[in-house]
């Protein structure tokens, strides 16, 4: 103890100290505040919900001091990703911030198999679209006043069964989804007071074509149907695909037909003579 007592050698020992401290301890504590790391940037604003595209985002070199664990270094892990939140410029991307699957407004649109297409009409008054109650899988009748011009007011065949997929107010957002998953009270109530403006549809091609006519010449009205289960939803859209079969015979059905038709005829002849 008396060793530590004298003062000279705890003058040595505190110089020592000091000098192991700014020549050993502190360069190292440098390398690693100054040591260098990918990682990916954002280059444009990215709205939650939106699909992350190479041009969206920028691989850069950062001191890997003090970075959060989750962030993402590769680039090619971020592309075809959905945000799952607002990315502004400059952001690093966490891993938390992205998803595999798109926001829950726009799934209606990755559902689309090649069959059939999502169209919008537009919802010129509140009447026209059920007062703003029609809601996602609502089985709808499109009624077309003046219909071709003709002055009669119908229900076109091809769209007595159309299926509601999405419904949307002029701000872009959904209105037909529930309020209340991470979001804002501000954002509940806007969204709450907002009104329907357009109404997108599940419809075929042919279905497609009346739609935009109607659309065009700003006559339709919807009309519920059913709402429910979907087993008999379905019922309604296959009685309708039932009748845009009858109205619309695919290429095949006709060329079988034509065939058919052919070797009776030729049958015909042969048995004539």
């Amino acid at each position: 103890m008396s060793f530590f007592k004298n003062r000279t050698v705890l003058g040595v020992l505190c110089i020592v100290l000091s000098l192991l401290i700014c020549f050993a301890v502190t360069p190292l504590f440098n390398a690693g505040i100054s040591q260098k790391t990918s990682i990916v940037r954002v280059m444009k604003d990215i709205k939650s919900g939106d699909q992350i595209t190479k041009d969206m985002v920028q691989t850069v070199e950062v001191g890997g001091y003090n970075l959060p664990e989750n962030v993402l270094k590769n680039k090619d892990s971020v592309i075809g990703k959905y945000a799952a939140s607002d990315l502004s410029v400059g952001d690093y991307i966490l891993n938390s911030k992205i998803t595999d699957t798109p926001a829950a407004d726009n799934t209606y649109l990755y559902n689309l198999n090649g069959e059939k297409q999502a169209i919008s009409v537009t919802v010129k008054n509140l009447a026209n679209g059920l007062s703003g109650k029609l809601i996602s899988g609502d089985i709808v009748s499109v009624i077309a006043p003046d219909y071709k011009k003709q002055g009669a007011t119908v229900i076109p065949p091809e769209l007595q069964y159309v299926q509601v997929i999405g419904v949307t107010a002029s701000t872009g957002y959904d209105t037909d989804k529930e309020n209340g998953e991470d979001k804002s009270s501000d954002q509940s109530t806007d969204k709450e007071k907002s009104l329907p403006s357009t109404v997108t549809l599940l419809a075929t091609p042919e279905q497609c074509k009346i739609l935009a006519e109607l659309e065009s010449d700003g006559k339709l009205h919807l009309s519920l149907v059913y709402r429910g289960g979907k087993e008999n939803a379905a019922k309604f859209i296959a009685a309708q695909d039932k009748v845009l079969a009858g109205l619309y015979p695919s290429a095949t059905d006709k060329t079988a037909e034509e065939k058919s038709n052919s070797s009776a005829a030729a049958a015909s002849g042969e048995g004539g003579r």
